[in-house]
């Protein structure tokens, strides 16, 4: 990398590193193009030639996070020997995640005032469309080695990350153990239903 791509990118990781510690603060709405250039000595011009606008740097901050927990757990995905093992293992990483990650407060209220926007709208869609066809891989993987049957893998993908998208709402103030608790109960019945069994 020759050096003014390198300071680029190390303005680039400045302002995204001051970004997030002021949403994480302020939240997304309260947090302005001005309080990033006073964070980090940068001119405004400067922050939009990087990231276009406040929600374009905010998405660039979800990107990290989303790469981040992936990295996470591909790392510890060796671990589970199943299917299901998995699954209850993404729902105690995803928790873990969820109530110790700083932008968690900022990311729900972007989410919620979003829907004004087409463009934001649509950024959003597609980072959902790719947790569904994270969940759906992982639930064909089932299917492919006889631990899970469903005639709608998509459907059945989407109702998972509605799930998760719910936990990670409910348990927001709730203590660790008490949110593993409520995740681990989420996946016994999401995987076992709660309708009794014929005898």
């Amino acid at each position: 990398m020759n050096k003014k791509k390198q300071q680029t990118e190390q303005t680039k990781k400045r302002i995204a590193d001051a970004s997030k510690a002021l949403f994480a603060q302020k939240g997304f709405k309260a947090t302005s193009i001005e309080d990033i250039v006073k964070a980090t000595g940068c001119s405004a011009g400067n922050i939009y030639y990087h990231f276009k606008s406040k929600e374009g740097l905010f998405f660039h901050l979800l990107d990290d996070w989303n790469r981040e927990w992936e990295d996470n757990w591909l790392a510890r995905e060796s671990m589970y020997a199943s299917t299901i093992d998995k699954l209850y293992g993404i729902a105690e990483h995803s928790a873990l995640d969820h109530l110790n990650h700083p932008l968690s407060k900022a990311v729900d209220e972007f989410f919620f005032n979003a829907d004004n926007d087409p463009v934001i709208e649509e950024r959003i869609n597609d980072m959902v469309g790719g947790y569904i066809e994270f969940n759906r891989q992982l639930l064909q993987q089932g299917i492919d080695n006889g631990e899970l049957e469903m005639a709608d893998v998509t459907g059945i993908a989407t109702i998972l990350d509605i799930l998760m998208y719910g936990l990670n709402q409910h348990t927001r103030k709730m203590g660790h153990e008490e949110a593993l608790a409520a995740y681990r109960l989420a996946m016994d019945v999401f995987l076992h239903g709660i309708a009794k069994r014929p005898r």
